[in-house]
């Protein structure tokens, strides 16, 4: 049987983490000799559904960057315009006649429709009904168990970066607003970045991560505090970062910290000394850990 030409190849799935199973089901429709495109949508389901965020895993800069490095077009729409379609009518009314799909490519466990009542095998049935190719991707497997959004944001709650950039295939990272913070850093001869986590993006665990981070497309290994600063007395959590080997101006950029690993968890030291000796132990530590990883050379 003929498939028919032309049109869009639309990768289709919730997309919130861009990890290793997306990533195969993106890369079917790159495969597929068609225009590759990626169907996202504005706000995380569950936000329009049940009012909460379970935790985004990606910036949208991050995922733009993806998409593009990829060669791949990515269709954002409203969900809560679309939340009510039955499967039926999100298939022929957004795909077929908004979008123009002619090769669709999904996730073994994708969900479309009001209530979530159309499945790939109901999808499969549509795409032979109207003579369109799909491809349905197989869960991918780590230590046994099938890659889910899921068990990130479980991994990166539980401070296990490693884990959580396995299941990723990159580096778990933000690009927030560099802000100004109270300068405390300098005091103690460790100038940092301060960063705020937007609203609905994951918090890692608090504690102390090794890190790099991106300037001006050159990565730098740095140390990465994320929680309240206990020993300087701070309530509001942050990102706060040490960039080795860079001490530019930074304020109001967007600054990319990819986090690498967790080395100790946050302590309330006894006074700055102690702090300022332990950061340099952060420090050395950071650095041998991004070149063991091939990170910086």
């Amino acid at each position: 049987m003929n498939k028919k030409s032309g049109g869009l190849a639309v990768a289709l799935g919730t997309f919130d983490g861009f990890h290793s199973g997306h990533k195969k089901v993106i890369e079917n429709v790159i495969k597929s000799g068609v225009k590759p495109a990626v169907l996202l949508f504005n706000e995380h389901p569950q936000k329009v559904l049940f009012s909460k965020s379970p935790g985004e895993l990606i910036t949208e800069k991050t995922r733009n960057e993806l998409l593009q490095s990829w060669g791949v077009e990515p269709i954002v729409l409203d969900f809560a315009e679309i939340s009510g379609l039955s499967y039926e009518e999100f298939f022929y009314d957004i795909l077929v006649n908004k979008i123009g799909a002619t090769t669709l490519s999904c996730g073994f466990n994708y969900r479309f429709g009001a209530k979530a009542m159309g499945d790939s095998q109901k999808l499969r049935q549509l795409c032979e009904k109207e003579n369109m190719q799909l491809f349905v991707s197989e869960a991918v497997i780590y230590n046994g168990e099938p890659v889910s959004s899921t068990r990130i944001r479980q991994a990166v709650k539980d401070g296990d970066i490693e884990l959580a950039n396995a299941m990723l295939g990159r580096e778990f990272s933000y690009d927030f607003l560099v802000v100004h913070g109270d300068a405390r850093g300098r005091t103690i001869n460790s100038p940092t970045i301060n960063q705020f986590f937007s609203e609905d993006f994951i918090v890692p665990q608090y504690g102390v991560y090794a890190s790099f981070s991106v300037i001006d497309g050159k990565k730098y290994p740095s140390v990465t505090n994320v929680g309240v600063r206990p020993t300087i007395g701070n309530s509001q959590k942050r990102s706060e970062t040490n960039i080795v080997g860079y001490d530019g101006d930074l304020y109001d950029k967007n600054i990319d910290v990819h986090l690498l690993k967790k080395i100790r968890g946050e302590i309330k030291f006894p006074g700055l000394d102690e702090l300022r000796a332990q950061i340099e132990k952060d420090r050395e530590l950071s650095v041998r850990i991004s070149k063991e990883k091939g990170i910086i050379l």
